[in-house]
């Protein structure tokens, strides 16, 4: 996004996840998106996109092989399309083939739910679905088919596929619906995560959680974590 509201992507656009049409293929510079001008946030899943505009619309295009896209249908949307009709949303995330949004302190997810990331019961949805009844969620944060979101008390929660221990629950099964990361109350947002887990607290420290097997925990070991541990930066 740019500083004028402007969308421009690139890259890769087999399934039009950049949402200026079927073609390019491949676009190697920046090509805007449409010509609305009150972009306020954008995530990228792994063959769709998803964004916020200023007057709280969401929109989606992309592949939607399990209903990502929250249109209601499967299939392709090689253009932004407006998910429902509401104009409350505060921010989305887009995961492996799921995507999650908050609105009005609310939380909503759609998708593919094989792991559960959903927080929802059936395999897939193709239009948002409620998680829950809680009204203070913040910020959600998801990536892989795994869900997490955070609470406007500080709360940090995780939820869906937890194979490496990424859910951050000290187990690794697969809970259905968010599960609390600890007790802490400082986390700043939802986290980055994937086959792992990073998110930041207040007092500005990292913590990182789940598979270990390239060191991306930064503990100085390889051994999976299933709880959250602080990154020790060197002196």
């Amino acid at each position: 996004m740019r500083t004028d509201g402007t969308l421009w992507c690139w890259g890769f656009n087999r399934t039009s996840q950049l949402g200026v049409g079927s073609s390019p293929y491949v676009a190697t510079t920046p090509v805007q998106v449409g010509t609305a001008t009150n972009w306020a946030s954008v995530s990228t899943g792994f063959a769709h996109t998803c964004g916020v505009r200023t007057d709280g619309t969401l929109w989606c295009w992309g592949y939607s092989s399990d209903g990502q896209l929250g249109l209601g249908t499967l299939g392709s949307q090689t253009t932004p399309a407006q998910v429902g009709t509401a104009t409350t949303w505060t921010g989305v995330t887009a995961g492996y083939a799921h995507t999650c949004g908050v609105r009005n302190g609310t939380l909503w997810c759609w998708g593919e739910n094989g792991y559960g990331q959903l927080g929802a019961s059936g395999s897939y949805q193709t239009a948002p679905v409620q998680v829950g009844t809680a009204t203070t969620w913040s910020r959600a944060g998801a990536s892989g088919d795994t869900s997490c979101a955070s609470r406007t008390d500080g709360s940090l929660w995780c939820w869906g596929k937890n194979m490496t221990g990424q859910v951050g629950d000290g187990t690794t099964t697969h809970p259905t619906a968010p599960t609390r990361v600890g007790d802490a109350t400082t986390w700043t947002g939802g986290p980055a995560v994937a086959d792992h887990s990073c998110a930041i607290r207040t007092d500005g420290g990292l913590w990182c959680w789940g598979d270990n097997s390239g060191g991306q925990l930064g503990d100085g070991s390889t051994t999976q974590r299933p709880t959250p541990g602080q990154v020790t930066l060197p002196a």
